[in-house]
């Protein structure tokens, strides 16, 4: 399984963003996808995630509301929407694919990361 991550860049705070995760090769194990971030100098963070039957889960209460998990499964294209973006949300966001929920545990495939600026 290939992960392509795009549709990071730079904004100014307030703005929007919607990440895109392509996911190409046998996703026969994949039950869920999801996203992840990590801040300079900051462990990797969860943020969402959306299994296979299109049930969707959010970390910390700060991401809830503002981010947006998505999918198209026809495309197994998997989607971050980002609103009202803040200078603390710059990181670099990674996709993730995985057998399970958790990472670490069975298949699991990452995404190269794409990097989010937001100036004040």
């Amino acid at each position: 399984v290939q992960l392509q991550a795009s549709g990071g860049g730079s904004v100014q705070a307030g703005g929007s963003l919607t990440l895109s995760c392509a996911a190409s090769g046998n996703m026969i194990h994949i039950n869920f996808m999801g996203w992840y971030r990590q801040a300079p100098g900051k462990q990797r963070e969860f943020i969402a995630l959306i299994s296979r039957g299109g049930v969707t889960y959010y970390g910390a209460d700060d991401v809830k509301g503002r981010f947006t998990i998505s999918r198209n499964s026809a495309e197994n294209t998997t989607y971050l929407q980002i609103e009202d973006l803040k200078p603390e949300d710059t990181a670099v966001y990674y996709c993730h694919a995985g057998m399970s929920a958790t990472p670490g545990i069975g298949p699991e495939y990452w995404g190269q990361g794409t990097q989010v600026t937001v100036s004040s």
